[in-house]
This record gives structure tokens, C-alpha cells and sequence, in this order.
């Protein structure tokens, strides 16, 4: 697969930094070797909030993004923060509701409702892991059942069935056909 950049950003309070940590484990699962690195404002919600993957076969030869393959963001206050950053060619992924004006570029950009969805599931606070899951059905960086193993380790027990709702709901989002995801294409 070659190395891969992933940025997921928002504001804080997203739970950005716990999914990258999730995305990351699932990586992990697979054999992939992952550096992460992270950055948010002083206010911890609200403001701009990252977290970068570069995910290789072996050591990555950089560990901070320099040219981003995928994209997620959650709030507008990130949307112009990697703009220069985005790889022609990437995978932009954007919260409708929440990202009003997105980036605009050589890219495929998908604009779901994240967080319409985690309100549907009855928590907007799940809309990190409804992007995660659909993040990896439209990458196809790993595969769901590492991410489901992934999230089951990460996830308090009392959240646990939520967010693994709220992951499926993710990827029946990026692929609406349902038959997509039980056969394994692009997760």
C-alpha cells in the first residue's frame, strides 16, 4: 500500500485524538507501522484540534504529513488548515452541518452528515466515530473488522455499543449500498 497521510481535524471537544488512537490501533492490527502526532489550541474546546497519521509498511520516512491522502473534518475552523496540504487526487471528507464553506480543490470531496447521523444515534458526541467508519469504507486503509477490534479496546464498556453503532452507521453513510460492506470492498 505505500505510505499514506491522514489528517483528522475539528475543534476540540471532537474526540479527534481518541480516534486517530483508534484509527491508529486498527492500523496497528494489520501490521501497518503508524506515527501520530497531534496539535490543538490552548482552549480545549472549540478550538482547532489535528491529529496526523503517516501510515507505512515500515518506519515512515517522515513523521509529520506533508501531503495528505486523506482528509476528515469536522468543524469549519479546521477547513482552511490544510489547505495546503491536500494531495490532488485526495479523499476530503467533510461534515455537512458543520462545514458549511469546504475546501475546494483537485479532489474527491464528500460531505455526509456526520453529525446529523450521531444525533440520530442519540449522542452528537459519537460523530468522531461515525467519521472514522466512514473514513475507512471510502479509504479502504483497513479493514472494518480491525477497526470494530480497534474501537471494542479503546472504548469505555458503558460506550461500547454506541460507538460500534455508530462506526456501521459511518460506513453505511460512504457506502449506501449495504452489500458493499458485507463483502469486504473498500473496507
Amino acid at each position: 500500500m505505500g505510505e499514506l497521510e491522514i489528517r483528522l481535524s475539528g475543534s476540540g471537544g471532537q474526540g479527534l485524538i481518541l480516534s486517530a488512537r483508534i484509527l491508529s490501533e486498527a492500523l496497528t492490527l494489520e501490521g501497518r507501522t503508524v506515527a501520530q502526532s497531534q496539535s490543538y489550541e490552548p482552549t480545549s474546546r472549540g478550538g482547532l484540534s489535528r491529529s496526523d497519521l503517516v501510515v507505512g509498511d515500515g518506519v515512515p520516512d517522515y513523521p509529520l504529513v506533508t501531503a495528505l491522502d486523506f482528509l476528515l473534518i469536522l468543524d469549519q475552523c479546521a477547513a482552511e488548515a490544510s489547505a495546503g496540504l491536500i494531495k490532488a487526487g485526495a479523499t476530503v471528507i467533510v461534515d455537512t452541518r458543520r462545514v458549511p464553506a469546504p475546501p475546494q480543490g483537485d479532489f474527491a470531496l464528500h460531505a455526509l452528515p456526520l453529525s446529523e447521523t450521531a444525533r440520530g444515534l442519540g449522542n452528537e458526541r459519537v460523530a468522531n466515530i461515525v467519521a472514522v467508519g466512514a473514513l475507512v469504507v471510502l479509504s479502504g486503509v483497513c479493514r472494518r473488522d480491525s477497526l470494530e477490534q480497534a474501537i471494542r479496546a479503546r472504548t469505555p464498556k458503558g460506550y461500547l455499543d454506541l460507538n460500534l453503532e455508530a462506526m456501521a452507521a459511518g460506513g453505511r453513510l460512504a457506502a449506501p449500498d449495504e452489500s458493499l460492506m458485507s463483502s469486504g470492498a473498500g473496507a
